[in-house]
């Protein structure tokens, strides 16, 4: 069929022939106004002429790119650009991508788990988290365990700041790393043992015990040469081998606290250090630095775990 100006006219159901589109489809973006016919025939039929061919391409090709019929009508109405639109679906993509990466590396995390259905779940809902979610999981964490507390405001301000930055494409290990932070910073038991080791911490500082010094620094470092020397050479914490190693730690303890070593100190160095001991923290720390792509730092729970035991023994 034919209009006035020769143009050949097509009915829906040859628009669908022509173009290998549903005629329900045509239909229905006929009806939404995104396609409307170009004329009727006396018995109502639509018909459609070659630029209504040319626009139903348009709106195909838009819709397969993931364009909801608003923007198509927004755009073919001139209120939008196809630069504009296309701008917007790139990041729509892009969060895409990532979330499917995300996905990838967590499957694999999962294959190499050997998980049960019920710690499937749990992962699955963690890895569904976006990045600001999955920070504000950690700063929750944060939140409860120092809330109300002075637990020294250079020791915070790092837990604060050093936060899980889950690259778009995370590798197995980082996904993992991520899981099992998730699964940490929500068990209650491991919560509630941060937040008794910041209320000692706060305790100290209320009494007047310095933290956080350059000296601890030194004084860790002091630890884990001497215990690796120790445990090197086979000397058991309870042993007397380990009494002079002992001895040398307590009185650098001492020294740093400004105290006097002796059988009430090492009652006290002993509860501290058996406080801060919880090694689900240093794990905690390891993760951070997986899921970051920073160096994992020195484990220091075997060192700890042995001068604790050669405290015990004294």
């Amino acid at each position: 069929m034919a209009d006035m100006d020769g143009d050949t006219l097509h009915t829906i159901g040859e628009l669908a022939a022509l173009t290998g589109l549903p005629v329900r489809t045509i239909r229905f973006w006929s009806d939404e106004g995104v396609v409307p016919p170009t004329d009727r025939t006396p018995a109502g039929y639509r018909l459609y002429d070659h630029d209504a061919r040319a626009r139903l391409d348009l709106v195909r090709t838009l819709r397969d790119l993931g364009v909801d019929l608003a923007t198509v009508q927004r755009l073919l109405a001139s209120e939008t650009t196809v630069a504009e639109v296309a701008a917007v679906h790139v990041e729509a993509l892009d969060a895409q991508i990532r979330t499917l990466r995300l996905r990838r590396a967590v499957l694999r995390a999962v294959a190499g788990r050997g998980s049960s259905p019920e710690e499937l779940e749990l992962m699955n809902k963690i890895a569904k988290l976006s990045d600001r979610e999955r920070r504000r999981l950690v700063q929750d964490f944060v939140d409860q365990a120092f809330d109300g507390l002075d637990a020294g405001p250079e020791f915070v301000a790092k837990m604060r700041a050093t936060l899980p930055e889950l690259p778009e494409d995370p590798t197995a290990e980082q996904a993992d790393a991520w899981l099992e932070l998730g699964e940490l910073v929500q068990d209650e038991d491991f919560r509630a043992s941060v937040r008794r080791m910041a209320a000692y911490q706060a305790r100290e500082r209320a009494e007047g015990a310095r933290t956080g010094t350059d000296e601890d620094g030194r004084l860790v470092t002091t630890v884990l040469a001497r215990t690796a020397e120790a445990r090197e050479a086979g000397i058991a914490p309870d042993s007397a081998a380990a009494r002079p190693v002992v001895d040398e730690l307590a009185e650098a303890f001492a020294d740093l606290f400004a105290r006097t070593d002796g059988p009430q100190f090492r009652a006290w160095l002993l509860e501290r250090l058996e406080t801060g001991n919880d090694p689900r923290t240093e794990r905690y720390w390891h993760l951070i630095a997986i899921v970051n792509g920073n160096p994992v730092p020195p484990g220091l729970g075997p060192a700890f775990d042995w001068l604790i035991a050669g405290l015990r023994t004294r």
